[in-house]
């Protein structure tokens, strides 16, 4: 059986200055974004649109606020206000991990909002640039929380070839979920994703893909990790994870309705 090798969350320490691996991580994601927007700024409908590289730097500034501030307090009011409420000095203790997906969606979403108007570009054009670079960021942050030990699985058949002991946790066979949100909510979403942007696709198409692609591979690689809370409802057990994934889901589904229906009702009026 594996274990998890419970290795030390800092990377380098320097006399008093330490960087973690969890600030590595995000790092990561944030040049996997420029990376991959270089790539699709040369995409002949992206460009065609007015994309450009340089735009990308300044996109960053505003999705790294974005990110780290929703994020941050998508955590402290989504999964944890009890405890950050009982210790409200720790919000500020990003380096101990804990940012919630959902709120950095939000947070950047407000962001990309202000940076859109400053630019005259519509947010949802925006959304639509910007989609395909963030799940392989997000499978950096999950590869981050592995690697402090967060967010372990639930127990897992022993027989299960990679069914891991989480020294922190205790001495049960469990599910490396982290890894599975990195590959599956993370890695998969993004293959799907690239794939259907490269081609040119109508308004709030591709922010729905994301929409709806990552809120249903969340709930369900939610089922193999250790849930914040969950609730009960109709009879059925749902977790925190998931209930903040339907509304995504929702969202997804109706950007696709509409996006399509315009193309729909555009093509029939010019018949």
């Amino acid at each position: 059986m594996l274990i998890h090798p419970m290795p030390d969350p800092i990377a380098i320490a320097i006399g008093p200055i330490a960087i973690r691996w969890y600030g590595l991580m995000y790092l990561l994601a944030f040049a996997l974004f420029i990376g991959l927007g270089r790539l699709r700024v040369k995409q002949p409908h992206i460009a065609a649109a007015g994309w450009k590289a340089e735009h990308l730097d300044d996109m960053l500034f505003y999705g790294v606020l974005g990110v780290v501030i929703g994020g941050r307090l998508g955590e402290v009011l989504f999964y944890n206000p009890v405890y950050y409420l009982a210790h409200p000095l720790d919000i500020f203790a990003v380096w101990k991990g804990g940012m919630s997906f959902h709120g950095g969606f939000l947070g950047v979403m407000a962001a990309m909002a202000i940076w859109g108007r400053r630019n005259g570009r519509r947010l949802m054009d925006i959304m639509d640039f910007i989609a395909p670079l963030v799940p392989l960021g997000y499978a950096a942050g999950r590869i981050g929380n592995f690697i402090n030990a967060e967010l372990p699985g639930r127990v897992a058949d022993a027989t299960l070839p990679w069914a891991m002991i989480w020294p922190n946790v205790d001495q049960l066979p469990r599910h490396p979920s982290p890894i599975y949100q990195a590959l599956i909510d993370g890695v998969l979403l993004f293959i799907v994703l690239w794939l259907y942007a490269r081609k040119p696709r109508p308004r709030l198409a591709v922010s729905g893909v994301f929409a709806l692609g990552y809120g249903c591979a969340r709930f369900f690689t939610e089922y193999f990790r250790i849930p914040d809370y969950e609730v009960h409802f109709a009879g059925v057990t749902i977790s925190a994870g998931q209930m903040l994934s339907v509304p995504m889901i929702v969202l997804g589904l109706a950007l696709l309705f509409i996006a399509y229906r315009r193309q729909g009702s555009a093509a029939a009026s010019t018949v």
